[in-house]
Formats: structure tokens, sequence, C-alpha cells
């Protein structure tokens, strides 16, 4: 029997969307075509550009693979500081694509320097999805009144105002297009330097949140050939009928010049602006690429790169009609088919599907080490997914799969009897975050960073964008990452003899003590009874 208090909910659900009536988009919308800019080979960046590639463009070898450079980011303020520099030295053009850009002091002093950007000529594209966009109709249409600024939102809602949930929820008349988003994350500064990855623009991804809020995560800064192609993706979204002007959606009275001054106060600079010193360095020992940039050449590993992206129109309603895995999702799926030794993937959501469990299946069959690497239900964002993810543990763990699951804490205290009936966020005392990262590592040689979490939303719903990277070095240091940073600090997931998820223990290191906990962490009766309740009336596709 479904529970009243289900039903409940649903019929106000459906009481709110008749109530709202059938809003719709805009129609007969203009939209200016325009492509990157090619006429950047006297900017600063391509000098820098050129500079930080010509010694490894040099050894390449006749007939060979065009190689790129690239740069892991593993830093959050790193990662900041390098968006931040690169749009100060661009001289030409500036092209954002993200999921996100949260109207905080890392979203607000991202935007601040795009209208700085746009102020000193250089042309700027900035391209959002709509999602989280809700209630950023005025900021962004203030960009837009900016000097030099284009803003567009992708796959907008019909309802505008309210959280995401809240326009999710009065817009579901729309509902393949309120569960189809762009997913990428992308920045390119005169066509010469790109970064690109899992990081949204917002406080939590850039460590500036404090303690669990922040999340783990990895970009790539590239330079080179690549940086074209990835031009060229950029381009099919901003110019695609999925993209809309913000100024087609914004209300009259949020436009123009009351928009830009209004603009103006909402971004006025607060603190000092972040530079960081030459001797701040990250996890691998490298120093800030503004330092790098200012000094004129980049610190790179030279590697042979493939784009994978998934195409915008995937987003479009006749595409919800199939379920078929997207260009990202089979791109990381052949690449891990390819494995011979051993696959370590980390993703913060982890729903397989058929065709997923089968490529482990299928590696774990051919004696391939598989590691897997995800947030424990204490340290997920999503406990709805990490429940999606659940239902597959206990397969993943018979054919050989070695799971690890973030842990919420480190563990210091003296384990006792009654703390493997506890929550284990009551165990430790230094907090790590979430992991956000979305990392594949084959055969210590062959890499794969980008947005694409390994779950049905990413295959089926969302668009995505990767690089498929062949490069023992880089390859390696995201090993040595995952393994001296992060599997100290995770449980490992194994059988402990029972049936079911009863019979799995979370076991973790300290020092020479093992601890094991008995029922997963963070797991009491009322998130489960959530749980069960909501599984049976989401789609899989959903999590």
């Amino acid at each position: 029997m479904v529970p009243i208090a289900l039903i409940r909910h649903w019929f106000l659900l459906l009481l709110l969307v008749v109530l709202t009536g059938c809003a719709g988009l805009p129609q007969g919308v203009q939209r200016a075509h325009s492509r990157a800019l090619g006429e950047v080979a006297e900017t600063r960046l391509a000098a820098v550009a050129a500079a930080s590639l010509g010694q490894g463009q040099g050894q390449q070898e006749e007939g060979a693979e065009p190689r790129s450079g690239l740069r892991l980011l593993p830093a959050g303020d790193q990662a900041l500081e390098a968006r931040i520099a690169l749009v100060r030295m661009a001289q030409k053009s500036v092209d954002a694509q993200y999921y996100q850009i949260a109207d905080d002091a890392s979203g607000r002093q991202f935007l601040r320097e795009l209208r700085e950007a746009g102020a000193r000529g250089v042309r700027v594209r900035l391209l959002v999805d709509d999602l989280y966009a809700g209630g950023e109709d005025a900021l962004l249409a203030g960009l837009a009144a900016q000097p030099g600024v284009q803003v567009r939102l992708f796959n907008p809602l019909p309802a505008r105002g309210g959280s995401a949930a809240g326009r999710a929820l009065l817009s579901l008349h729309h509902f393949e297009r309120v569960n189809r988003r762009m997913h990428n994350k992308l920045l390119l500064a005169d066509n010469s330097f790109a970064i690109s990855g899992g990081r949204n623009i917002a406080d939590a991804y850039f460590e500036r949140s404090g303690g669990p809020a922040n999340f783990i995560d990895m970009d790539l800064l590239t330079a080179g050939p690549v940086v074209a192609q990835m031009s060229a993706v950029f381009d099919d979204y901003w110019n695609s009928e999925q993209a809309y002007p913000v100024q087609s959606l914004a209300a009259h009275d949020a436009q123009g010049e009351p928009a830009r001054l209004a603009f103006d106060a909402r971004v006025r600079e607060q603190g000092a602006a972040i530079e960081l010193p030459a001797d701040d360095l990250d996890e691998l020992g490298q120093v800030p690429i503004g330092v790098q940039l200012r000094r004129g050449r980049v610190a790179l590993a030279m590697a042979a790169v493939r784009v994978s992206a998934d195409p915008p129109h995937k987003v479009a309603p006749t595409a919800a009609e199939g379920r078929e895995d997207g260009p990202v999702m089979r791109a990381n799926l052949a690449l891990l088919q390819d494995a011979r030794s051993e696959v370590f993937v980390a993703s913060p959501y982890f729903v397989p599907g058929e065709r997923g469990l089968q490529t482990l299946r299928q590696a774990t069959a051919a004696q391939v080490r598989v590691s897997l690497m995800t947030n424990s239900l204490a340290t997920t964002d999503e406990p709805l997914a990490h429940f999606g993810y659940a239902r597959y543990r206990q397969a993943l763990l018979d054919m050989g799969v070695a799971l690890y699951e973030l842990m919420p804490q480190q563990a210091t205290r003296e384990p006792r009897e009654s703390q493997a009936r506890e929550s284990a966020g009551s165990t430790g005392s230094a907090s790590l975050g979430r992991l956000h990262a979305k990392l594949a590592v084959v055969d210590g040689r062959w890499l794969s960073v980008g947005s694409m979490n390994m779950d049905r939303r990413s295959a089926h719903s969302n668009t995505e964008m990767a690089l498929i990277i062949d490069s023992p070095a880089l390859a390696g240091q995201v090993l040595a990452l995952l393994q001296a940073e992060r599997l100290p600090f995770s449980y490992q997931v194994r059988n402990g003899g029972g049936e079911g998820a009863r019979g799995l223990q979370w076991v973790w290191q300290d020092g020479d003590r093992e601890t094991v906990l008995a029922r997963e962490p963070a797991l009491n009766w009322g998130r489960r009874l959530r749980l069960s309740m909501l599984s049976m009336v989401v789609d899989e596709e959903l999590l």
C-alpha cells in the first residue's frame, strides 16, 4: 500500500502545477551567431602558451598525433586563482560554460572579473545552465548589460523565480526539460588556455566553505591543439537552439541601465582579491598558475589528448525517447573495456546500470584489478543517488571490485564495540569534505578527467565533456593523490559473511589498528525509510 503521506505529497505537487498554469518560453528568440576568435596570436596568453609548449612540441616525432600541454589542478584555491588569472590576462576573448555559478563570494568575484574583461574590450560569452540560475535573471541580465558581455541560459525552465527545487516543481509540465541539464564546465581565454573538469563556480568547490561542505575535485589546465577542439564544443552549445539570451527571459524592469547599476552594486568587491604567493604549493608541489603566467611560462606535461563531448541536442525532447548512452559515457566505458591490468575510478555518484556493470564484469573476468572510490552515505550530498549505488554494491563486490567510500572524518579515536552500531560521523576529528572529482585511470597510462558522473543521469539525461589523455605522468599523479590523500581516509567495503547489505562491513585503518563497522555509516531507520519510499517512485534515470 502506498503511504498516505506520499499520496498527499504527489497531490500537492499536482495541484501546484495546475495552479501555475502552463507558462511557456518565449517564441521567436533571436540568437546572434558567433564563433571563437582566431586572431589571437599577438595576445600575451598566446605568447605564454607558445613558450610553455615550445620544448615539448619540438620533441614531437614526425607523423605522431599532435600533443597538447596539461596540468592538473587538484587544489581548490589554485583552481579559482587560475581562472581569475586567465580572465585578467585575456585581451581578445573569454568563453565560459558552467552548470552552476552561485551567488556567493566566488560566484560574484568570477562575474566581476568577466565584467572587467568586457570593460577593457575583451569579448565575453557566458553560457550557464538554467536550473540553478533561478532568481539570478536580474544579476545575469545586469552582467549582459555591461560593455562587451553576452550571457545565455541553457535549456531554461518556464518558471523563472525561486529555488531550483521550486522552479522544477512549477515547470513539471515541461518535465523533459527539467530533467535534462547542461553539466559541462569549461573556461577558454584568448583561445590559448582552457580549464575544464568537475568544478562549478561556487565557494564549496574552491575550499571556501569550510569543513565538510567543501568538495574534493579536479580540473585540468590545457594549452595546445586541444583548446581549439574545446572552443568548437563551446561554439556548438552557444549557437544551439537550447541557448537563450538572458534578455529574452528576464523581466523588462531587470534589464538595461538599471540592471547594470544593480549588478555593479551586487558584485562590489569585498576584501582582498585572490592572488596566491609563489610559495603556496598544491598537493603536487606546483606553484599557482597566476605566478607562472606572469613569469611567461607555465609548466605543462605534454600528451596526446582527445575531447569527448555530448552534443547540445542531447537535452532535446526527442532525445528523451531513447535511453542510449551519450558519447562521453561511451568513451569512458570504451576506455575501461580496453584495460589490461588496472582500473581506478573515482566518481561522487556511481549508478552503473547494466552496461556499466557488464563492462566491469568483463574487466575483472580478465584479471584486471578494478578499484572504485565514491562517497559514503555520510559524505554524499545526494542520498538518493547513494541509494541507487547501494543496489549495486553486492554485485560489485562479488565480481571482485575493491570498493572505497570516503569517510566524513579521519578516524582518530580509540575504536569501541559500541562504535560499530553508531554513525561514522561521530568518529574522528578532521573533516575532509565530499568527493566531487570525476576520474578514471587505466593501466597507469590513460586518464579521463571531466564533468561526467558514472551514473544514469550523466549517461542519458545531462550533457557532459571529458578529456581522454595518454600520459603515464599525469595518470601517475592522479593515482598518487587518490592512494595517498584519499584512500587512507576512506572505508573499504567488504563482505562480512552475512546475506545482502546486512552482511557488508565498512573497514578503515588507523595506523596498525583496524576498525570494523557492521552497519552502514550514517544510516538510521528514519533515513532508510525515506530512501525506501522515494525509491518506489523515482526512476533510476533520475539518480
